[in-house]
């Protein structure tokens, strides 16, 4: 049975994700790892080894990390543009968490792409899928099967994705 498309649109516009939360893109970049390689020629510097990144409010974890700068530097300081990561990644933000095998930080865009085995956690919601695309902008997060997207994100539910496309089970506030 499927369910009333007008209570399902309702209930996830009534509790919206936590990565609606405005992020500051322009906070400092703190990384920490067991290894670090410059690349100052490719203007580029690999992480490697249990990596943590964090920009305020966000960290992101993973077994390798490189992260792109321009080489004009403003106030004598490099600025990242890009960050990869591989291998493991988690992103954690207030009240959510997100996991998957690769992802890309586009400082520019403001954009974080997560690819692989994707997993988004907002407390008993669980989303998965093959791609996962946050505006730190706008906070939307949209979560994609195979070529088919669709938004994330409604109470007490879980979704799996399934021949390429991204379900889910919603669970409905309880009422007296």
């Amino acid at each position: 049975m499927r369910p009333c498309l007008p209570v399902l649109f309702a209930i996830i516009a009534a509790a919206p994700l936590a990565a609606q939360q405005r992020h500051n893109t322009t906070a400092p970049i703190n990384v920490d790892a067991a290894r670090i390689e410059l690349q100052d020629r490719a203007d580029r510097a690999v992480f490697s080894g249990s990596v943590v990144l964090r920009q305020a409010e966000m960290t992101l974890n993973a077994a390798r990390v490189t992260v792109a700068y321009t080489g004009e530097a403003i106030g004598g300081n490099p600025q990242i543009s890009r960050v990869d990561a591989s291998g493991g990644v988690t992103v954690r933000r207030p009240s959510q968490t997100a996991r998957s095998q690769y992802a890309i930080y586009d400082l520019n865009r403001r954009l974080i792409t997560m690819l692989g085995g994707v997993t988004l956690q907002q407390g008993a919601n669980n989303v998965n899928g093959s791609r996962l695309t946050i505006n730190l902008d706008t906070g939307r997060a949209v979560i994609d099967g195979s070529g088919v997207g669709g938004s994330a994100g409604a109470p007490g539910g879980t979704a799996t994705t399934r021949g390429g496309r991204v379900t889910g089970t919603f669970s409905v506030p309880q009422r007296n």
